[in-house]
């Protein structure tokens, strides 16, 4: 597996390094990862540009001088501090329409497998009112990892957030944003690996998940 390292110093940049990511796996019909902490910023998903209030939650953001992105994956608003941790894996695939599910479930498992190397016994599922809501996530006294996948022609990608210790802050931020939306949400179903107990030390958290999804047999990249 290649694996690609660093971070662009814009959330346009950085998300730039994410795309290439899947340009690099087709080409070499090989599994990429890059796991990293992208600039501070909030991510709004494809859903939230239809729902009551979004025009006012993204002036609230800029008014508080957080720069504002659309991603392609995911369901709502996510608050990266930068501190928070990306993961996203693009694997080449031949078929569209399968594999979803055993993709969820790996990647799951090998987050909850670094998670516990760093001392957190994180569980499946997440509160009511945690941050952008889906049905894979992993909590540990609140939400500290969340996924969505989306499949290209020839790709599959896993991508997720891993919330290290800014719980607190990104419940502060996210609270109004998510009232403008009009979806539910509660401060206290945020955790995070500093929350829960764990090792908070960056490089161990990005290595642990490195490991985790490598097995330790990887080729390493700068981005």
């Amino acid at each position: 597996m290649h694996v690609l390292r660093g971070r662009a110093d814009t959330p346009e940049r950085d998300r730039a390094r994410s795309r290439e990511l899947l340009d690099l796996a087709t080409e070499r019909d090989s599994p990429h990862l890059r796991v990293w902490q992208p600039p501070r910023h909030v991510a709004f998903g494809r859903r939230d540009r239809s729902r009551p209030g979004y025009d006012r939650a993204r002036n609230r953001l800029r008014d508080r001088n957080i720069p504002v992105i659309e991603r392609s994956t995911g369901g709502h608003a996510v608050l990266f501090t930068g501190n928070t941790v990306s993961v996203v894996l693009a694997t080449p695939i031949e078929e569209a329409r399968s594999g979803i599910t055993d993709r969820y479930e790996r990647a799951t498992d090998r987050l909850r497998e670094a998670l516990c190397d760093l001392g957190v016994d994180a569980e499946p599922g997440e509160p009511d009112g945690a941050f952008c809501p889906g049905t894979h996530s992993l909590s540990a006294e609140g939400k500290i990892v969340g996924l969505a996948q989306r499949i290209r022609q020839d790709v599959a990608v896993v991508a997720g957030i891993v919330v290290l210790e800014d719980h607190e802050e990104i419940a502060e931020v996210l609270g109004p944003v998510y009232d403008d939306l009009e979806i539910p949400f509660a401060a206290d179903a945020t955790g995070s690996i500093a929350r829960a107990g764990g090792v908070t030390d960056a490089e161990a958290v990005t290595t642990a998940i490195e490991t985790a999804f490598t097995d330790g047999d990887a080729t390493v990249e700068r981005v």
